[in-house]
């Protein structure tokens, strides 16, 4: 069946099931059927994770991708984390259920407006988080994640020379922690940058009992009046060990089915937003992924994400020494 042209036009298959159909059951076949392996990031939502073969967040995804012998990889997250995979994993076929979950953060990086950016900076070694398109990657010297990004910085001699991008509000964290002065490309998560400090600094008069945990993605006055700053992967052992029994969480809404299922006796709260009425702390593209498309994605093996030889060549070697760094550092 051809579906190439539906597909560049929807994003996804949009073939309607049969009624009654148990997906969870029929996903479970088709992946084995064809040594398929689904990677779940943590933002997608609670039915997906719990039938994702590894969940996790973007450093233990690619982790993932790096290690799989399966003979396909469905991607539960956005397009950049596909791509990722698909860099680590050429001759593998990587499908992801909507090609048009994209990402703000990524998008706020085009690869013609970072090229003029370096251009100002000569003589910078140029580390970029993983939450950008493979063609920033393929410019820049080293890949982070939320999870590696200090010890990256810190992998660097501290007169190093440094160019952060694209996320300003992680590079400014990872300064203000490791005494750099790194130069920030001009870029943020959407999500990230939808937190009401007002509102939660009324939930925490409300809730004195509550610890504000946040992401690094988050903008600075947040991060000041946290308790705990981390990624997602930080956050979940972080409130594992804590006494607290209340938590004011502000990052992606998706990590609270994670954290309440690690700690069901604990309480999770999602950070408000500036706007109430917007679902500002959910990501738009991630709640693309559902679980008919994923059940069409696995039983047609589109839509298929490809990528030309040069790009992945280019791409890939940032990305393989982040994992060696991480490696040598059991990240």
């Amino acid at each position: 069946m051809q579906l190439t042209e539906e597909i560049l036009e929807k994003g996804f298959v949009d073939i309607p099931l049969e009624t009654n159909l148990d997906l969870v059951a029929e996903i479970n076949i088709l992946k084995k059927q064809k040594n398929a392996v689904i990677l779940g990031h943590y933002y997608i939502t609670g039915d997906l994770q719990d039938i994702s073969d590894i969940t996790g967040d973007s450093l233990a995804l690619a982790q993932a991708a790096e290690r799989t012998k399966a003979d396909i990889i469905v991607f539960l997250g956005v397009h950049f984390m596909a791509e990722t995979a698909k860099i680590l994993n050429p001759d593998k076929k990587v499908l992801i259920p909507d090609l048009k979950a994209g990402c703000s953060l990524a998008e706020s990086a085009p690869a013609d407006k970072f090229a003029d950016f370096l251009s100002l900076h000569p003589g910078y070694k140029v580390i970029s988080y993983i939450n950008c398109t493979a063609e920033i990657k393929a410019m820049s010297d080293v890949i982070c994640t939320s999870s590696n990004a200090k010890a990256i910085v810190n992998s660097f001699p501290e007169n190093e020379k440094l160019i952060f991008a694209p996320d300003k509000n992680l590079g400014n964290y990872i300064n203000s922690v490791t005494g750099r002065n790194m130069v920030l490309y001009d870029g943020a998560c959407m999500v990230h940058e939808k937190y009401s400090l007002e509102k939660i600094i009324e939930l925490k008069n409300q809730y004195p009992d509550a610890e504000f945990i946040a992401h690094p993605e988050c903008e600075p006055p947040l991060l000041i009046v946290a308790d705990f700053v981390g990624s997602t992967t930080a956050l979940l052992k972080y409130i594992s060990h804590s006494m607290s029994r209340r938590f004011i969480v502000a990052t992606e809404s998706g990590i609270l089915h994670q954290m309440t299922k690690n700690q069901p006796d604990k309480i999770f709260i999602p950070a408000p937003s500036i706007d109430a009425t917007c679902g500002c702390n959910d990501c738009a593209f991630m709640k693309l992924n559902t679980m008919e498309k994923l059940y069409n994605t696995l039983k047609y093996e589109q839509p298929e994400l490809l990528m030309s030889p040069e790009l992945i060549e280019k791409a890939k070697q940032p990305i393989l020494k982040m994992l060696e760094i991480s490696k040598s550092l059991s990240l």
